[in-house]
């Protein structure tokens, strides 16, 4: 639903279309899901984008596309394995669409009549509960269900295990940790893109004496909507490195 009712934004292209046919019933559809039109809106673009990237595929770039998008392939392979080490090569589809996806719709919202869907809540907090389901399920799937809860309790334990009490402690504090960072991947990316709108929103209303200020803070937002977008990868890959790294001490 349209969540920034009552925030200073500059106009998109769903609420003046709904704005000047306020019987149609698309529009108005549209514009009530507007952070859900835009993210799809990025879905097919950059889908049309990888059919062109695609198109011609072959061992030797023969495009300029191609050899950019391996480019970006390469770059975002090289930092999750980076973290990761080899295992991590298999998650750099998910991590890697995920920074891609994110940033282009951090990037949207600078372009005139559109909008940033990570300015809204609802957008931040699916992406990260993608995350965190993603991640649960990888560590289940790989240390098992009593082995993840065994990884919950902490180790190395010491004396202390013997009394049970360290133990569940433990695995309260990061059952608690697991359950907060959906909260923290959401509300972060959030929280700085829709800081960067309301600014942009406000800036825009000073006209010509506000262009210098629109201008730098423009430039600001880009780099924003890049850092951003990379740091809830960083995160995201963070969270699977602590489940593959627990389980490669394990089988040492």
């Amino acid at each position: 639903m349209n969540e920034n009712t009552v925030m200073p934004e500059l106009a998109n292209i769903f609420a003046i279309l709904a704005d000047k046919f306020p019987g149609n019933v698309f529009f108005k559809f549209i514009y009530l899901w507007e952070n859900v039109s835009f993210s799809l809106l990025i879905v097919l673009a950059l889908g049309i984008f990888a059919f062109f990237a695609c198109r011609k595929n072959s061992f030797i770039p023969v495009s300029r596309l191609q050899a950019a998008v391996e480019i970006i392939v390469g770059g975002l392979d090289d930092f999750i394995c980076g973290i990761m080490g080899p295992s991590g090569r298999k998650y750099t589809p998910f991590i890697g669409t995920l920074f891609i996806y994110i940033l282009c719709m951090n990037l949207s919202g600078l372009i005139p009549f559109m909008k940033s869907s990570t300015a809204s809540w609802s957008t931040t907090l699916a992406l990260a509960l993608c995350v965190f389901f993603y991640v649960q399920y990888t560590a289940v799937r790989e240390l098992g269900f009593l082995g993840y809860l065994d990884h919950l309790a902490g180790k190395p334990r010491g004396v202390l295990a013997f009394t049970i009490v360290m133990p569940l402690f433990m695995l309260f504090l990061h059952v608690i940790t697991e359950l907060i960072r959906p909260l923290s991947l959401s509300l972060r990316l959030r929280g700085n893109i829709w800081g960067d709108e309301v600014l942009i929103g406000l800036l825009s209303g000073f006209g010509i004496k506000g262009l210098p200020l629109l201008f730098f803070n423009m430039l600001m937002a880009v780099l924003t909507a890049i850092v951003q977008a990379a740091v809830f990868c960083l995160l995201t890959t963070i969270y699977f490195a602590l489940v593959l790294n627990h389980e490669e001490e394990a089988a040492e």
